[in-house]
C-alpha cells in the first residue's frame, strides 16, 4: 500500500465547481438541466456560473448545449461520462483522506510502547 495521500482534482475541488458537479451528478446519465434551473438551485449569478461551467467544460467534465425550445433560446447542461468518472475519483480520494489509517505513514512517529509489568 502506498503511503502517498491521494490527490484531489483541482478542477473539481474549487467550492463553486464542486457544487456544480455534485448537483449535476444527481441527474441520470444523459439527462440535462437548464442553465436557469441550475443557477437557481446553486444560487449563483449567471456570470459566476458561466465562468465555472467554462472551466468544467474545458476539462471535458460538462457539456453546455445551446438550443431552442420553440423560438426561445435554451441552454442545457449535463455531466459528461468523463465528468462522472472524475467526480467518482474525486469522492474516492476524499473518502481515502477522511478514512483513518490503521498503520502510521512511513517516517511518522510511532506511539510509545508500554511494557507490561512483570
Amino acid at each position: 500500500m502506498s503511503d502517498a495521500l491521494p490527490e484531489l482534482d483541482p478542477v473539481i475541488h474549487a467550492q463553486a465547481r464542486l457544487r456544480v458537479v455534485s448537483s449535476l451528478s444527481t441527474l441520470r446519465e444523459g439527462d440535462s438541466i437548464s442553465f436557469p434551473r441550475l443557477q437557481d438551485i446553486l444560487r449563483m449569478t449567471a456570470g459566476n456560473l458561466s465562468v465555472h461551467l467554462r472551466k468544467l467544460e474545458d476539462a471535458g467534465y460538462v457539456e453546455v448545449v445551446k438550443t431552442h425550445q420553440g423560438r426561445t433560446p435554451a441552454t442545457l447542461v449535463h455531466l459528461t461520462r468523463r465528468g462522472r468518472l472524475a467526480f467518482d475519483d474525486y469522492t474516492a480520494a476524499l473518502q481515502a483522506l477522511l478514512t483513518p489509517r490503521t498503520d502510521p505513514p512511513s517516517g511518522a512517529a510511532k506511539p510509545p510502547r508500554t511494557e507490561e509489568p512483570t
